[in-house]
Order: structure tokens, then C-alpha cells, then sequence
């Protein structure tokens, strides 16, 4: 019995001992396949690790008032993925180029080889990168880089129209480094259609898929088209490149990305370009993909609010469009112009506009007559386009004269018509007005009491003050503006030069210099920097993270008796002087001043500035009609600005939001 008994007890032991070992064992695979399993899966040798990219939406631009300009809509890319695109490589391709071309949507080909048999070279494109992908000499033909694509790609089973096609998709992914990293975009913004039938070939079709992305859309494509700019591919040229100044391989982007190529697009890309996020595949041995896991999330980019006013900027460019043609039905010689408002306590720009101008939706499709045009609608006018300004200088020349003891108030200067102080130029004023004080010739506007001014001030010191109002030097406004033209004397000589920058000729500046020295004058002095940019905010509105605060460039010495003569003369202009005929029952006082300037040929450019309200100023506009001959034309489409800021303003500004310092 007592043997018995022992053998009992050890079969328990051992019982207990084996349950023991098994909920071991049971908890050590619970652990290895399912607590630990990411990381022994990272650590295993036959499992390997890939992050892609998941791209950002761009952020957006609206106006002042929170309406919007540039925005992103959904649309459909089909996208290679490393990840899975094992398998049938080329007969994929050619699956989907077929699909693609029976429907008429294009796919990316940037290879430089013609489309058509004999697939030489294209003649507007360099073909060095090709050669040098290749590892083919300089000296390379054509027919040397097809024959070693259709080798490297494996294209001998099939037709040479059929070989150009898929070489040209292969060519493409190999230039954009398609890896899991960087899948690549075959086909952009494909139709509804499209998307839905590659996506029921998805078992037929390895690795290719239809993502949702955002895509740039304007709201007006018409729409201060020169300003707001485009979003584009990147440049070959700007992709690996240290010597660019983009080199957006470096700056973290992929071949596929979209980027700013003009206007506030470009300038403010590092605002408006999110951060991208990443997805991480964990893939097996034999090239499966054992899950995939969203290990950063994207980042929207900021939202650009601008200084334009949707609203004023659309009245500008119809009623600059309005006028021109009028003149030209009633048998004038305007054929072009430009018109720009500017707030005078910021130098923010409220409209810029432009004629003739373009519609950025068909800006592709037509540029080659765009570019042909010889009346320049690709030209920014307002921000590029350089004039003789005329009577409009008259004011700096005013100011120049009182500020330092050149001219005293209420003092009269004889017009007898001819200016005869030099024995070889003797200009001649419009009219005689006889003994006339420096209101009664900014009214008048009367260029022989400018050109007694100018000789007393002389050509040094007249330009000195140009530069000072913002004249022939950069506005500092953020996208690409032109200098003007400036003559630098070496000296003091009296001659006829001087008497001709005294009323405004031989230099030029744009419209947009001329509507800030009459914002500068306005304010008393203040010379700002122009911009197009109110604030930095986040994608969704709720945050603030910059506040363009305004840069005081410079200030011009104007004591207030100065500035009341001056503006004294300017109010007279536009109630009983040259544009009385505007503005004589314009309900709100403003100052103004005329302007007409002589061309190389043709009729003489229309000019005129205001700031209103006369007491107290918070804008200035500027406008040029070029050959428009008088500056009555210019009034009308000033009037027409006027009405709408002060008469018909939009009310629909966003509410206040939250501040926040900008990281």
C-alpha cells in the first residue's frame, strides 16, 4: 500500500509540473505573437521595415475678409505603390495607358523622345539627364537611347509604338526614385469614371491604386491672376539641383509634389506647404505586406489671408476693362491700363488690377498666343509696368520746395506760357496764367511754375526725394516688381532735364510706386513697404500664428504747413481744377492729381492719384491708362474705386481669432 501511495503522489506531481510548463509555454506565444509582435516582427531577419509618404493639403489664400481665392478640391491620382508593384510591370502599364487613352486622359511622360515613330529627340527639351540616366555619351542619338531603354525595361516582346509608350511611364518612375518611399503618380486628377474602373480592375492591376488628393483651385480664375500666381509641377532643372535656387530634392520634397511657380503661390510656399506624414509597411520575406500602420499623421499647410479685397479688385479690373474699350469704340487710342489702391496706414494693397489680363484656367492651352499678344496680357502692369507719370509728380516737387525754403506760401511765380531761363531749351506751359501761387498751379496744373520749382530745387535734390516717396527704388512687396527708371545726376547742372523730371518726364515708375508715394504723402510721410500679406493662419481658421505688422521704410520731413499747402492744391484739382469734371460733386472730399505723359509714339498716357477722405486719409489709388490722353478717362475708373470702398464695402469680415506666436 505505502508503494502505491508514492506512485500516486509523484503522478501528480508530474501532472502539475506539465500544466505548469504548458501555461508557460501558452503565455510565451501570447507574448511573441501578440503583445510583442510589432517588435519582433521589426527585429526578425526576414521581415523588413519601409515608410511612405502621405502628402499634406495645401494651405489655402483667401482675401481680407476671409472669402475665398486659392482653395483645394478632391480629385482622383492613380498611383503606383512600390509596396505591391511586383509582378507584370510593363503589361500594367500598357493596361492602363490603353484605358487612359480610349477615354482622351493623359498620363505622365517625361521622356524627351517624340511620341511618334522615329522617336527622336523633342526639339524644346534637353535630353543631357536622359543620357546620363542611361550611361550613354553625350554624343548619343536618339536611336542609341531607345534601343537601351527597350533592354533595361524589357520592352522586346512588344511593338515600337507600344515599347515608346511604356518606356516613356518607365523612364518617368525612374526620374521620380519610385521606391516605397516615393510611389508615383501615373495619372493626375483622372475623371470619376476613370477612377471607378481602375479601381474594380484593382485584382487585375497589382499595386496600382486611386488616391484621393487635394487639388488647387481658384475661385476666380480671372482674379488678380498676376498676383495669387499658380501651383505647378517641379522643373526638372529645380529638382537635384545645388546650383538652384529651389533645389526641392534637398528641401524635402518628392518629384511628384506640386509647388508655387508664381505670385503669392511661390513666395509664400513654406507657409501654404503642409508636412507631409508617413505610413509604415512591415513586409514579410517573400515581399507581402504584413500590415501597414499611419505612424505620422499629415499636417495641413498655414491659410495666407491677403491685403486684396475680392470685391474692389473685381470692380477694378471690369472697370478697367470698361473704359479702355469704351475709348476705343469712340475712336481713342487707350489700349491698356492698370489701377492699384493701397491702405495708407500699412501699405497693404487692397487691388492691383490689370488690362489687358487672362484667365489662369486656360493659361496652358493658350500661352503661346498669350506670349504672341503685342498688347501684353501676361504683363503685370501694376506691379512691372514702368511710366512717365507726368503732372502726378508735381506734389514731391511742391514739397521739395517748401520743405526747404525754396518756395514761400502764398508766393507768385509769372507764367508768360514760355519757360525761356535757358538759351537752348525753352519749353513751353499749356496756357498762360500769368502771376499764379502753388495752389492755383496744382489745380491748374501749370508747368511753368514746376519748372521755376524744379530749376530752384535741382536735379539732386529732386531726386532725393523721389527715392524718398518710394520712387525708383523696390516696394518690398512680395512678389516681383520692377525698380522703375531713375536718372542719378552726377550734379547740380541746370539744363533741360531738370525741368523735365519737374513735371514728371524722362523718368518712370509703376503704378504701384505711384499709388505709395500718394499714400506716403497722405499720411504725412510714412513711407511703408507694400505687401499683399495681412496674416498667417492655421488651416482651420482658429489660430493665428502671424500678424504682418507694417515696415516703415523711411519717413519724409513734411511739417503740417507743408502738408496743408500741398493738400490745399490737391483738394482744388478735384473741385474746380482739371478734375473738377470727376469730382466736382463727388460726395466725400478728396485730393487728387491729374496727369498726362508724353510717349515714345502714340498718344500721351493718362495718369492720376488720389487719397480720400480728404481729412482723413485711409487710401490711395493710382491709375495709368496707357495712350488714354487725358487724365479725365483715368478720373472716371478712380470714381468707379471710390464708390467701391466707401459706397459699396463688403461687411462679411471673419470674426476675431485667437493670436498666437508663430513657432
Amino acid at each position: 500500500m505505502p508503494f502505491k501511495k508514492n506512485k500516486q503522489t509523484a503522478l501528480t506531481v508530474l501532472s502539475v509540473l506539465l500544466i505548469v510548463l504548458i501555461l508557460i509555454y501558452c503565455v510565451r506565444i501570447y507574448s511573441l505573437q501578440v503583445i510583442n509582435a510589432d517588435q519582433y516582427s521589426s527585429t526578425a531577419g526576414s521581415t523588413t521595415i519601409r515608410t511612405s509618404v502621405l502628402k499634406a493639403p495645401r494651405g489655402e489664400i483667401l482675401d481680407c475678409f476671409g472669402r475665398q481665392i486659392a482653395v483645394n478640391r478632391d480629385g482622383y491620382n492613380i498611383v503606383f505603390n512600390k509596396a505591391y508593384f511586383k509582378k507584370n510591370v510593363n503589361g500594367t502599364i500598357l493596361t492602363l495607358i490603353n484605358l487612359l487613352s480610349e477615354n482622351g486622359v493623359k498620363w505622365s511622360d517625361k521622356l524627351p523622345l517624340s511620341q511618334s515613330a522615329p522617336y527622336g529627340y523633342n526639339e524644346d527639351e534637353s535630353h543631357k539627364k536622359l543620357l546620363k540616366i542611361l550611361g550613354l555619351a553625350d554624343y548619343a542619338t536618339a536611336e542609341n537611347c531607345f534601343a537601351r531603354m527597350v533592354e533595361n525595361y524589357g520592352l522586346e516582346n512588344y511593338s515600337p509604338e507600344e515599347q515608346r509608350k511604356i518606356m516613356g511611364v518607365r523612364y518617368s518612375m525612374q526620374l521620380a526614385d519610385f521606391s516605397i518611399s516615393y510611389p508615383y503618380v501615373f495619372a493626375e486628377d483622372i475623371p470619376t469614371e476613370i477612377m471607378r474602373k481602375v479601381c474594380e480592375s484593382g485584382l487585375y492591376l497589382n499595386g496600382v491604386t486611386v488616391d484621393v488628393a487635394p487639388f488647387r483651385q481658384y475661385a476666380d480664375t480671372s482674379l488678380a491672376v498676376n498676383l495669387i500666381g499658380t501651383v505647378g509641377p517641379i522643373y526638372e532643372e529645380d529638382w537635384d539641383n545645388p546650383e538652384s535656387g529651389e533645389n526641392y530634392k534637398a528641401r524635402g520634397y518628392s518629384y511628384n509634389d506640386k509647388v508655387g511657380v508664381s505670385g503669392i503661390e511661390h513666395y509664400a510656399e513654406e507657409y501654404l506647404r503642409g508636412k507631409d506624414g508617413e505610413i509604415t509597411y512591415y513586409i514579410d520575406a517573400d515581399g507581402n505586406i504584413i500590415k501597414s500602420v499611419i505612424t505620422k499623421a499629415p499636417v495641413s499647410g498655414k491659410t495666407v489671408m491677403l491685403t486684396i479685397d475680392k470685391s474692389i479688385q473685381r470692380t477694378a479690373q471690369n472697370s478697367l476693362k470698361d473704359i479702355v474699350t469704351e475709348l476705343k469704340s469712340q475712336g481713342g487710342t487707350a489700349t491698356a491700363g492698370s489701377a492699384v489702391m493701397v491702405d495708407i496706414a500699412s501699405g497693404g494693397v487692397i487691388c492691383a488690377a490689370n488690362y489687358p489680363t487672362y484667365d489662369s484656367a486656360t493659361l496652358g492651352k493658350n500661352i503661346k498666343e498669350l506670349t504672341a499678344d503685342p498688347a501684353k496680357p501676361l504683363t503685370d502692369r501694376a506691379f512691372m509696368g514702368v511710366y512717365p507719370i507726368g503732372s502726378t509728380i508735381k506734389p514731391i516737387v511742391a514739397t521739395a520746395a517748401l520743405e526747404n525754403g525754396l518756395y514761400k506760401q502764398g508766393e507768385t511765380v509769372n507764367c508768360v506760357m514760355t519757360y525761356d531761363y535757358f538759351e537752348d531749351y525753352k519749353p513751353k506751359c499749356l496756357h498762360r496764367h500769368g502771376h499764379i501761387n502753388l495752389t492755383s498751379a496744382l489745380s491748374k496744373s501749370c508747368n511753368y511754375f514746376f519748372y521755376e520749382l524744379g530749376r530752384r530745387i535741382g536735379p539732386i535734390m529732386l531726386t532725393d526725394y523721389f527715392k524718398q516717396f518710394g520712387l525708383g527704388v523696390k516696394t518690398g512687396v512680395e512678389v516681383d516688381d520692377s525698380r522703375g527708371i531713375l536718372s542719378e545726376p552726377k550734379s547740380n547742372t541746370f539744363d533741360g532735364n531738370t525741368l523735365e523730371i519737374s513735371i514728371g518726364q524722362i523718368n518712370a515708375f509703376t503704378p504701384l510706386q505711384l499709388a505709395n508715394y500718394a499714400a506716403t504723402f497722405a499720411n504725412g510721410g510714412t513711407h511703408y513697404r507694400a505687401t499683399l500679406i495681412d496674416k498667417i493662419m492655421s488651416y482651420d481658421l482658429t489660430v493665428t500664428y502671424d500678424k504682418c505688422k507694417p515696415e516703415v521704410l523711411n519717413t519724409v520731413k513734411i511739417t503740417d504747413s507743408t502738408l496743408k499747402a500741398v493738400k490745399e492744391g490737391m483738394l482744388s484739382v478735384t473741385v474746380d481744377g482739371t478734375g473738377s469734371r470727376i469730382f466736382g460733386d463727388y460726395p466725400i472730399k478728396i485730393g487728387g492729381k491729374t496727369g498726362t505723359s508724353q510717349t515714345d509714339s502714340g498718344a500721351d498716357h493718362s495718369t492720376y492719384i488720389v487719397f480720400a477722405p480728404y481729412d482723413n486719409p485711409k487710401i490711395a489709388i493710382s491709375v495709368i491708362l496707357e495712350h488714354g490722353n487725358s487724365g479725365t478717362a483715368a478720373g472716371t475708373l478712380v470714381r468707379n474705386l471710390l464708390d467701391a470702398y466707401f459706397i459699396n464695402s463688403s461687411t462679411e469680415k471673419v470674426s476675431e481669432i485667437p493670436f498666437a506666436v508663430l513657432n
